[in-house]
C-alpha cells in the first residue's frame, strides 16, 4: 500500500485554517486539509496532480495520463481508505460522481452521499488489492476495470468484487467520476 505521506509528505493532512475558500460549497466546508498548491514548490513533485511518479516520461499534455499513473490513482484512493477519514475518501471523487458501492443498494451521486457511504464502510477498515485490471485511456479520461479484493482489517474477512473506475480531471486533479463495485 502506498502511503499518502510518501506522495505529499506527512503534513498533507494536517488541519489548517482555511483562507480564501468559499464555505458555501458542501464539498469544501468539511475539507480543511492543506491544499497541495499552498505548499512550497520544493515540497511538490512534478506529479502534483495527485499522481505517483512512475519512472515514465511525463507528457507535456496536461490532460494526458499513463497506465501506471491510472493504477496509482487506485493506490491513492486505497491510501485514503487507510486514513479512516470519509472526508478524504469522498474528496477523491468529482463533485457530481456516480458511486455504485459494493455493500449498498443506494447509488451515491454527490459529496454528502459518498461521504455517508464511507462513514460506515470505513468502520470495517478495508484495504484493497487489484487482482486483475484493464486500463483504457482516452482524451481527457481514463478507466480501470477488473477484479479486486478487500481485506477487512476489523474482522480479517476478505471480499472479492468486480470494479470499474472512470477518471476525469476536475480542477486540475484526476478524480473518480464513476465507481462501480459488485461483490462476486
Amino acid at each position: 500500500v502506498v502511503s499518502l505521506s510518501f506522495l505529499y509528505g506527512a503534513s498533507a493532512f494536517v488541519p489548517i485554517t482555511r483562507v480564501g475558500i468559499s464555505t458555501t460549497s458542501p464539498a469544501l466546508t468539511i475539507s480543511n486539509f492543506t491544499p497541495i498548491r499552498s505548499r512550497s514548490s520544493t515540497d511538490i513533485s512534478s506529479t502534483e496532480l495527485g499522481l505517483l511518479k512512475t519512472g515514465e516520461t511525463e507528457s507535456t499534455d496536461v490532460d494526458s495520463i499513463t497506465s501506471k499513473e491510472v493504477r496509482a490513482l487506485f493506490e491513492l484512493w486505497n491510501s485514503a481508505l487507510a486514513t479512516g477519514d470519509s472526508r478524504i475518501v469522498a474528496n477523491r471523487y468529482v463533485k457530481n460522481p456516480v458511486l455504485l458501492p459494493t455493500v449498498s443498494d443506494q447509488p451515491r451521486t454527490d459529496y454528502a452521499s459518498v461521504k455517508d457511504y464511507f462513514d460506515s464502510f470505513l468502520l470495517k477498515k478495508p484495504q484493497g488489492k487489484i487482482l486483475d485490471g484493464n486500463i483504457h485511456i482516452g482524451d481527457g479520461w481514463a478507466s480501470d476495470s477488473g477484479i479486486y479484493e478487500f481485506t477487512m482489517g476489523a474482522t480479517g474477512d476478505k471480499v472479492k468484487a468486480r470494479y470499474t473506475y472512470n477518471y476525469i480531471k476536475e480542477g486540475g486533479v484526476w478524480k473518480i467520476q464513476h465507481h462501480h463495485s459488485s461483490v462476486m
